[in-house]
């Protein structure tokens, strides 16, 4: 099979009249190996970067280059930037960041530490985490836990402008990064386990206006669709779609927040991304499909309209967020060059679409715990194409509120949450961090009230049973073939983004806090090293002076480690996840540190 890549190169942006528009200070540092300007590595979300001086012929040499303390406890998501010969390096909540000169040693060129109300963490579902700061045009852009928006000057860190993007005391709150395209910087919300309405909304990336705002659901033009013209496996999504499966007015506080990872097709001119669950968690409180929750996006970036939808999880009934990010890829498929991408769903299941048309082309699971489901009617005929097919045992719905459905796999976390998979177009495989846990759930009537808690369910996790008795997968998927190629079991959740590489080398982190190095062909662990807390953070490379490093931010936390990050005990606290990673703090303890890693000289 042909190999192909998405590296969007500024050669490329110069051939065509729509990459042109995009935004050329970006796009020349992504284009750059030596950098790493953009959380996702590209605007493709492949992680993947070119360097090869690190490889798996000597990547058992690595050794710490230096390090970096944040300053700061609670999970460490993200990762640095670099651009030029600046470092960026972010925290959670206070959501500092720094800028380190890797000239000098890594000596703070400039601090930013925003002044936030804590009133807002207790409002933040699972941790006080950040996924990072985004680069444009000589800017940083932060977008802080009590959602205001702000860019930073690179060279100074002088505040450039700010907005306020939400209201964290009706629940709306932060922890994703931004994506800059065009002239724009796209922007999401959180704030799911509180009724919020998610949304989507472009700022102007010179003054911080907003230009648009797309919700995830409500009327026609709340939504930006066009009712004919925007599409549904083909069809048109028809009058008033982000209502009509909805009773009442229950859309008004939906959820479908938009807290995962963003991509972009210059050539196509397409967003894309995915939204989270509908509130509240219990299903009998919210009859119908609930769209456009559980939902894979794809929009204009200039004026937030929808070419095309995927509905996931209809009427989701175990918190299934959609949010993960979305991978674009070009590769053939029955001899015919076909532009994909490819979007491993908390729900379990890996799905390849047309990223153009939104053709569903495969949907397969790609853990076999996965039970909840039968599978994907892959049948266009059918009345029922492209919706899982639920078994009825795990229905938290048909089994009713107040009992306690039991085993059901993947529990709610996913078997994958936002932790990026990474995608090498020398092998063709996605290399992807998974959760190998069930759960029971336990759905009760719940009230409204803005700015409280609106979940409605009871959950506990733990292992999925018959296995190997750990918590998580990390493995490598053939997404043409919907299959895994190859799988390493680790006792924990794979709660850290991938990173792969040209020297044939697969980068990841543990929870307990190991930084390991896998062959991309075969699996076999290669390299690791033992950081000084548990990662959650997203493995990247960059190159200076000619040498290529590697870093990484530990610091336990996240949905996964909230326990040992907010000091819980109940097991059913942090929904559910407290009980199951119980044993974590055996491993390893809270930090916020910078781990940077070379080969000796």
């Amino acid at each position: 099979m042909k190999k192909l890549t998405f590296l969007m190169t500024s050669g490329v942006a110069l051939c065509a009249a729509s990459m042109a528009l995009a935004n050329d200070d970006l796009m020349s540092q992504m284009d750059n190996p030596s950098q790493w300007a953009i959380q996702t590595g590209d605007y493709a979300n492949q992680r993947y970067s070119e360097l090869d001086s690190i490889n798996k012929e000597n990547v058992g040499d690595l050794q710490v280059a230096w390090t970096f303390s944040t300053g700061v406890l609670r999970g460490h998501e993200g990762s640095p930037l670099v651009v030029g010969d600046t470092m960026f390096v972010h925290t959670p909540f206070p959501n500092i960041v720094y800028a380190l000169d890797l000239n000098e040693q890594g000596k703070i060129k400039w601090k930013y530490e925003p002044k936030q109300d804590p009133n807002v963490i207790p409002v933040m579902c699972c941790d006080t985490v950040n996924r990072g700061v985004a680069y444009a045009d000589g800017k940083v852009f932060l977008h802080q836990a009590d959602t205001k928006v702000v860019a930073l000057d690179a060279e100074t860190g002088e505040v450039m402008w700010e907005a306020v993007n939400g209201d964290p005391s009706k629940g709306e709150t932060n922890t994703a990064t931004v994506m800059p395209v065009k002239d724009k910087v796209i922007v999401g919300i959180s704030g799911g386990e509180f009724g919020v309405r998610g949304h989507v909304t472009a700022y102007n990336m010179e003054t911080g206006e907003q230009e648009w705002r797309a919700y995830s659901m409500g009327p026609d033009e709340d939504i930006l669709m066009d009712p004919e013209n925007t599409t549904h496996l083909g069809e048109p999504v028809g009058e008033n779609s982000g209502t009509n499966t909805w009773e009442g007015d229950q859309w008004m506080i939906g959820g479908g927040t938009t807290w995962g990872w963003y991509s972009y097709d210059p050539e196509a001119d397409l967003i894309y991304y995915g939204t989270g669950n509908p509130s509240t968690w219990n299903p009998s409180q919210r009859p119908g499909d609930n769209r456009w929750s559980m939902t894979l996006m794809a929009r204009d970036p200039d004026d937030g309209m929808a070419k095309w939808v995927y509905q996931m999880t209809p009427h989701d009934e175990w918190d299934y967020d959609g949010v993960n990010e979305v991978i674009l890829t070009d590769q053939e498929i029955d001899g015919e060059e076909r532009k994909l991408l490819t979007h491993f769903d908390r729900n379990g299941i890996a799905y390849t679409m047309d990223r153009i048309s939104g053709e569903l082309i495969s949907a397969e699971k790609y853990d076999p715990a996965v039970n909840w489901t039968s599978g994907v009617d892959m049948d266009p005929e059918s009345d029922t194409y492209g919706r899982p097919q639920v078994v009825a045992e795990y229905s938290t719905e048909q089994n009713g509120e107040d009992v306690n459905s039991t085993g059901i796999c993947p529990a709610a976390l996913g078997t994958k949450d936002q932790q990026p998979a990474s995608y090498s177009p020398k092998t063709e495989l996605f290399y992807v961090p998974t959760n190998h846990v069930c759960m029971d759930y336990e759905p009760f009537r719940v009230s409204y009230t803005a700015g409280q808690p609106y979940v409605g369910a009871t959950l506990a996790m733990y292992p999925a049973p018959d296995s190997h008795g750990g918590m998580g997968n990390f493995i490598a998927w053939d997404n043409i073939n919907g299959e895994i190629k190859w799988s390493i079991p680790e006792q924990f959740s794979v709660w850290s983004g991938a990173l792969a590489t040209a020297g044939d080398v697969v980068f990841y982190g543990t929870l307990e806090g190991y930084l390991k190095a896998v062959d991309s062909e075969t699996g076999d662990e290669l390299y690791r090293f033992k950081t000084p807390s548990g990662i959650i953070g997203n493995v990247m490379t960059y190159e200076h002076d000619g040498k290529q490093y590697v870093g990484i931010l530990s610091g336990v936390g996240g949905w996964a480690g909230i326990g040992l990050a907010a000091g819980l005990t109940n097991p059913n606290d942090g929904l559910g996840a407290v009980g199951g990673y119980s044993a974590l703090s055996d491993y390893t303890a809270l930090g916020g540190q910078l781990t940077v890693f070379a080969l000796p000289d």
